[in-house]
């Protein structure tokens, strides 16, 4: 069972078209837009960072979505377990490699 709610009950606003758009918590927010020619997807660890990936194609931002969103899961228990900064870093740091 997914913790991953929709963001504002589905309700976003924007230049780009919103396609997904969750959060986790008060922790993590998940946003997969639509643009002219690309897809993004978009991790935000609240205090800590904000992080975009590109996609072509729609199937492939759906994979990363969902592939992101899983990866999140470990940082966000991290961070509410409030174990040290560095250790958050180095997971944070493990993320952005796998997903630039």
């Amino acid at each position: 069972m997914s913790n991953w709610k929709k963001h504002d009950d589905g309700k976003t606003a924007g230049g780009a078209l919103i396609v997904a758009d969750e959060q986790y918590g008060d922790g993590a927010r998940i946003t997969l837009k639509r643009g002219a020619d690309f897809y993004s997807i978009s991790l935000q660890l609240r205090g800590w960072i904000e992080h975009t990936s590109f996609a072509p194609t729609e199937a492939d931002a759906r994979r990363e979505y969902r592939a992101m969103r899983s990866a999140a899961l470990p940082i966000v228990e991290l961070i509410d377990a409030g174990v040290s900064d560095i250790k958050v870093w180095e997971a944070i740091s493990e993320f952005v490699r796998k997903f630039s």
